[in-house]
């Protein structure tokens, strides 16, 4: 198992019969300890398959990509007694999942909630990806006490939501496990209101889902930003486009936390120069040029805010 440069991020592959030394260690410390569920090949006698699994603020992220493969809750890994729930996001490709004596197949973007205290599983093939949030019963049923309702079926309404939950299991299972514990913890509160107003089936009590719904919006939002601070023509009318609000909206929900979309791009892009510039590998590259790439087309005025917000010249930071 290779933890993937975080502590409670693991990434790992295995392609192979299953059975032998390093199957079994594959399945007991990755499977089994971790994802609570065994594993067997969905296609012929071998597995092929790759397993992200990012743990973050209580709740599992998880991964599965490859031709055959199937994660299973049976009757020997029900004895752990866990009674979480798991939403199954498929993601690429056709994903079959088992509950109980029924068997679901979900199409690309399609999703399902299986109840993880009974026999269910979920199997990949053909080179298809599914991902899933495991997430503790009692922590998806505060925020969805129907949750229960909705298990086993083809959840295929409210694209908006199921494409947020896709985008924001990337960002949280990627990053998530770099931040710090409370950050963890906010993406994963973040995270269960997102699955839980997927879940909701009536319009009232669903004000604590839908701030979580904004929350998840302004991280998006964000990590935009921050992926694209190279473009000189990025703006809030972009970054707001790809959120799904208006930019009004979008400058309304930066404002909240206290900085506008302008004061946020200005902050991430002097951060960007300052980790360029204390780089060695750095150490040749022109300070005009690590500006450009930063998305400062105006090395004069690069120049004065970033000595106004570090309290030195970017050459004296260099030097430092």
């Amino acid at each position: 198992m290779q933890q993937a440069g975080a502590p409670n991020f693991f990434i790992n592959s295995y392609t192979g019969a299953p059975h032998g030394r390093d199957y079994e260690r594959w399945r007991e410390e990755l499977c089994r300890c971790m994802c609570r569920a065994d594993i067997k090949p969905s296609e012929g006698n071998s597995i092929d398959c790759t397993l992200q699994v990012s743990l973050l603020g209580g709740i599992l992220l998880a991964a599965l990509s490859g031709s055959s493969a199937e994660l299973l809750r049976t009757r020997e890994t029900l004895k752990d007694g866990f009674d979480g729930m798991c939403l199954v996001l498929a993601t690429s490709g056709r994903v079959l999942v088992s509950h109980e004596r029924q068997s679901i197949e979900l199409s690309d973007s399609q999703m399902c909630l299986a109840d993880m205290s009974v026999l269910c599983g979920t199997g990949i093939s053909n080179n298809c990806e599914v991902k899933t949030v495991r997430i503790p019963r009692s922590m998806l049923l505060t925020v969805c006490p129907e949750a229960e309702d909705r298990l086993a079926l083809v959840l295929g309404d409210q694209a908006p939501i199921r494409e947020a939950i896709v985008r924001y299991h990337a960002l949280a299972a990627n990053l998530g496990p770099h931040t710090d514990v409370v950050g963890q913890h906010l993406m994963a509160q973040h995270m269960v209101d997102l699955v839980a107003l997927l879940l909701r089936t009536d319009a009232d009590h669903t004000e604590l889902a839908n701030r979580g719904y904004s929350a998840v919006r302004l991280d998006l939002m964000r990590a935009d930003v921050i992926a694209n601070l190279s473009r000189g023509d990025l703006t809030i009318y972009s970054v707001a486009q790809n959120a799904g609000v208006s930019p009004r909206h979008a400058q309304r929900m930066f404002e909240q936390t206290g900085t506008t979309f302008t004061e946020f791009l200005l902050e991430q892009r002097l951060l960007l120069v300052r980790k360029l510039l204390l780089d060695p590998l750095n150490r040749w590259r022109k300070v005009s040029d690590l500006a450009h790439s930063a998305g400062f087309p105006d090395i004069s005025y690069f120049n004065r805010v970033f000595r106004r917000r570090f309290g030195v010249t970017p050459s004296d930071m260099r030097g430092v």
